[in-house]
């Protein structure tokens, strides 16, 4: 497939061909501005591609409706979108008819009641516009119990946990085990505990895919990955 954003300033993504193993996961690593959030981008389809084709089960995803095609996905990243409601309401934004009983297993699964907890009024605390009140964890966390009670079977991650301290980043690193445990998982990995976990990784450059293969066979046959993995990783 091929991808723009403004036809003057050129591909950003160029003749990418991907496969993704249905309950596994696949990691894409690369340098900042490599293609990574855009393909994440690309399935929900918050963009279409110029050329070629996504493909779920043999089906195109230009022939499913989007709000078919969403309930199916659970993006997970650092830009939550939160509401000036309830703790409670917003885990439940993921699951309109969701039980009391559902809602609080996600908050145990994803380490949110924790946090919640500590609040006087509990599930009941206004978090304020955009989460005001929660930091960066406790709204990933949020982010992270939606996709719970959402149950669906195809995970987007991108696990930017580089602000989040080492506490908060071992709880929601858990959380996230439970979440993509058997089902397709595609993240932009920054951790190399996800990348050694990941049954196939991708290293982009510059909107192409240069290798791909485990962490092993790549430190044999891609230089660039080995730099990557040397200068990103180790650090």
């Amino acid at each position: 497939m091929n991808f723009f954003y403004d036809q003057d300033e050129g591909k950003v993504l160029e003749k990418v061909n991907l496969e993704f193993s249905g309950g596994k996961m696949t990691s894409l690593v690369g340098h900042s501005g490599s293609g990574k959030s855009t393909i994440l981008n690309l399935i929900p389809r918050f963009y279409d591609v110029q050329s070629g084709d996504i493909l779920i089960d043999n089906q195109s995803i230009y022939k499913a409706k989007i709000k078919s095609l969403r309930n199916n996905i659970s993006l997970v990243s650092q830009e939550t979108t939160l509401f000036d409601d309830t703790i409670k309401n917003n885990i439940k934004y993921a699951k309109d008819d969701a039980s009391d009983q559902e809602i609080f297993e996600a908050a145990k699964l994803s380490y949110c009641d924790e946090f919640i907890n500590q609040f006087p009024d509990k599930y009941d605390t206004i978090i304020g516009e955009n989460g005001v009140r929660l930091s960066g964890g406790e709204k990933q966390r949020i982010s992270i119990a939606r996709a719970l009670m959402k149950k669906s079977p195809i995970i987007l991650l991108d696990e930017a946990t580089s602000s989040l301290d080492s506490e908060t980043e071992s709880k929601i690193q858990e959380a996230l085990s439970v979440l993509t445990k058997n089902r397709t998982t595609i993240v932009i990995a920054h951790r190399l505990s996800t990348i050694l976990n990941s049954n196939n990784i991708y290293v982009l450059d510059s909107g192409r895919i240069l290798a791909n293969g485990k962490h092993d066979e790549l430190i044999e046959k891609s230089e660039h990955y080995k730099n990557f993995y040397n200068k990103q990783i180790q650090k």
